[in-house]
């Protein structure tokens, strides 16, 4: 039998690990932690990377998810995202602390999660690219009623470059459709929670999107439409090699569900 080796990653013992993990599934609560469409890029081989998630829900629900839970409306969420690159397509991530700051709760912490990502090596160089990632989370009782559960998020995208290969003017779709997941129920109690992203980069810094996210909820109890979360974002995102990058933008609910106005900050650089 051939081994998997760290320097030739095999995809048939990523799908085979990836239905192994859906098999035993459980329902999924929003999670709020983190705002962000992947896009298979990754940090370079020996470099860690510390990116700092930062959200505030100036105008959201008013009542928590869940008996105990928190209530989004005013709610401050963070979360500390450490990154690892093992190899040119495998980055380690560690999400610690997860922390929050909440109306009906003061200040609290949350838990904690590991990340493993696989993706196409150097993706931002491929007109076409893909990865998937696996997360792995230890909650808190406020954060969700369930201690343990995990993320299954796909990675597929595309970087469409002008006729003359500038980058600056380059278009860049991106999908991810995430199942929410845990460790009882079945695969018909995964959650669908997909991400998009439309991206035009004004120049090898400065990019402008619209982003958009959804829970549609489990696969054998769908939301109706006044229960699924909808919400649209303008973001801007500002790269730098000697300072900090820089993701911001506004998310407005499109449903009654919905929260209807959240701010995300996130601030990466490399430590090494």
């Amino acid at each position: 039998m051939k081994k998997w080796s760290l320097g030739e990653p095999s995809s048939t013992h990523f799908w085979w690990f990836t239905v192994a993990l859906l098999a035993v599934t459980a329902p999924a609560f929003a999670q709020t932690d983190e705002i962000q469409v992947y896009d298979a890029e990754i940090a370079d081989q020996g470099k860690i990377n510390l990116m700092i998630h930062n959200n505030f829900t100036p105008d959201g629900a008013k009542d928590p998810a869940f008996s105990g839970g928190l209530v989004s409306n005013h709610a401050y969420v963070a979360v500390a995202e450490w990154a690892y690159g093992v190899t040119p397509w495998f980055e380690q991530g560690l999400y610690l602390p997860l922390y929050s700051y909440t109306t009906n709760q003061g200040l609290t912490y949350n838990g904690f999660k590991i990340r493993e990502l696989f993706v196409k090596p150097h993706a931002e160089d491929q007109k076409f690219f893909y990865g998937v990632n696996f997360e792995f989370s230890v909650n808190q009782k406020q954060w969700d009623p369930r201690h343990y559960s995990s993320e299954v998020r796909g990675i597929v995208g595309w970087h469409f470059k002008p006729p003359d290969g500038a980058k600056w003017k380059q278009i860049d779709l991106i999908i991810d459709p995430i199942v929410d997941t845990g460790y009882y129920g079945g695969v018909k109690s995964l959650d669908f929670v997909p991400a998009i992203r439309l991206a035009y980069n004004l120049s090898e810094k400065w990019a402008v999107s619209a982003e958009e996210y959804a829970d549609y909820g489990q696969f054998r109890n769908l939301y109706g439409v006044n229960q699924q979360w909808q919400q649209i974002w303008a973001v801007v995102d500002r790269k730098s090699e000697k300072w900090v990058n820089i993701e911001t933008g506004v998310g407005f609910g499109l449903t009654p569900g919905t929260d209807k106005m959240t701010i995300k900050l996130m601030v990466s650089r490399d430590l090494n």
